[in-house]
């Protein structure tokens, strides 16, 4: 019979709060000093302020790339290109699940940090070490599994509540199938991305989402 280790997978920092993105720059300083942001137009205006603030606090350079809005090869590429071109050591995204695929592609592919501050609570990409990856003209591709998660998710609930309502609701719905997927991998023995078996912590965190 084979036996399997038990291994929990999750971002090495998480902090939420309403107003959190005016500290971002303390949490990115402990991991570069030079960050490619990348996001959408409202994704990238719904963090600007207290991003720039607290980022020139700490003495640390930023340029904003837009996200063209496919998670694919050849948007990859033209991200990492710009990361390189800025010699940044820091990838962040700012917006919502595509724009956040993307950076931890890009991140995976430069062997850099990722730092993810959704805008909206609509999916699990932020905290997830996988990127969705399609084909130019909108076609899945295939499933990145990446090496790791985020170094650092950051959610400011302030910007969280300026989303659409309905993104809140798909996210609230995603959060009570949480369980029941959980539940069923516990019960069957499946294996996570990682190739170990759903840790009891897992199983309390699927748990906790549903209750909430």
């Amino acid at each position: 019979m084979t036996k399997y280790s038990q291994i929990f997978i999750a971002p090495s920092k998480y902090v939420q709060g309403c107003g959190v993105i005016n500290q971002i720059g303390q949490h990115i300083s402990l991991l570069g000093d030079r960050v490619l942001v990348v996001g959408g137009k409202s994704g990238l205006a719904a963090t600007r302020n207290g991003r720039t603030q607290s980022l020139a606090a700490k003495g640390i350079f930023q340029v904003e790339e837009n996200f063209r809005g496919e998670v694919c090869d050849a948007e990859i590429e033209r991200l990492a290109a710009v990361a390189k071109q800025n010699a940044c050591n820091v990838i962040m995204a700012s917006g919502g699940g595509k724009a956040i695929d993307a950076v931890k592609a890009v991140a995976a592919e430069l062997k850099l940090p990722a730092v993810i501050v959704p805008t909206s609570a609509a999916t699990d990409a932020p905290c997830s070490a996988l990127s969705v990856i399609y084909k130019e003209n909108g076609e899945f591709d295939r499933l990145w599994i990446l090496p790791k998660n985020p170094d650092l998710v950051l959610v400011d609930t302030e910007i969280i509540c300026q989303a659409p309502v309905r993104l809140l609701v798909a996210g609230m719905g995603d959060a009570l199938a949480t369980w029941f997927e959980a539940d069923a991998c516990y019960k069957s023995g499946a294996l996570n991305i990682s190739g170990g078996r759903i840790t009891a912590s897992a199983l309390a965190l699927a748990r906790l989402c549903y209750d909430i």
